[in-house]
């Protein structure tokens, strides 16, 4: 073989050797970008025109939405509802100001199409997608639900090596009539890594019936728009509705993490979807 032949050889076979590295040596792990926050201009998530820097995560169709569940029409985001699922953003967040104006449309589905409207939004976002029930990530979600807009709710998951995430929330809270906790300033600390916490004013006869409203809601009246704030500053976590503090805890693990719009068999309609500098949102109290 010429010489110039055999130089080139050991030269490729160098670059391998070296691109390969020995069995038992540590591998080197891409590092995870650091959760954005706002801090001169707004984040707006959707805007208006398409999905751009948002993806599709359905319990049955995983990363696929062939029945365009999340679709944009006439400027506005349209969930038809059809499936458990969500809308999530590509990117992480932290220490921000969110604000969600949403409206109920008239579409039900399955198993709820008698049962009140329900969706939601989940923050601080973590894990792989569909760690709980192949549906969501491990996340905390401020919940859109007829009677309930407010509520917040720590949704559990499991890594991919099945061991559960960690995930807690700590909230003051009482005990309503039904042994519930309600959100309650001054009251129990009490430690959440699952499960729900009742926003201040909830209707104690709170029923999972199509159209249910309380006596005490806060959210606008079917057909009109709602205004939903979570303000997360480090690990405190807020919620107004309508300009109204219903909800918060403090101590939350994580403290940022992705977005996620949910469909939960409800027809909802989205007009914004803002991630604003903290103190620098319009229109907060």
């Amino acid at each position: 073989m010429p010489t110039r032949s055999l130089r080139r050889l050991a030269l490729i076979v160098a670059l391998l050797l070296g691109s390969v590295a020995p069995r038992g040596a540590a591998q080197e792990v891409p590092e995870r970008p650091e959760p954005i926050s706002p801090r001169d201009d707004v984040v707006k998530l959707f805007n208006g025109r398409d999905l751009s820097g948002l993806y599709v995560f359905m319990q049955d169709t995983g990363y696929d939405d062939p029945r365009r569940v999340f679709r944009v029409e006439d400027g506005l985001l349209h969930v038809t509802g059809d499936g458990f699922g969500g809308l999530c953003t590509e990117k992480e967040y932290r220490d921000y100001h969110m604000i969600c104006e949403f409206r109920w449309g008239e579409r039900t589905w399955g198993k709820r199409e008698k049962a009140a409207r329900d969706s939601g939004v989940l923050v601080h976002g973590t894990g792989p997608d569909g760690a709980y029930g192949g549906i969501w990530m491990a996340s905390i979600e401020a919940q859109i639900i007829e009677g309930g807009v407010g509520d917040i709710i720590v949704v559990p998951g499991k890594d991919a090596q099945g061991e559960p995430i960690p995930l807690a929330l700590t909230a003051e809270v009482r005990e309503d009539r039904d042994g519930e906790p309600v959100w309650h300033p001054g009251g129990e600390p009490r430690v959440f890594t699952r499960g729900r916490i009742n926003w201040s004013g909830r209707d104690s006869d709170w029923k999972d019936t199509i159209g249910f409203r309380g006596a005490n809601d806060v959210e606008s009246p079917f057909g009109e728009w709602t205004r939903m704030d979570v303000i997360c500053d480090a690990d405190r976590i807020t919620i107004l509705v309508n300009g109204v503090v219903v909800n918060g805890g403090r101590d939350a693990v994580p403290t940022a993490g992705k977005l996620t719009i949910q469909t939960e068999l409800a027809e909802i309609f989205i007009r914004r979807w803002e991630l604003w500098p903290l103190g620098k949102a319009p229109g907060a109290p």
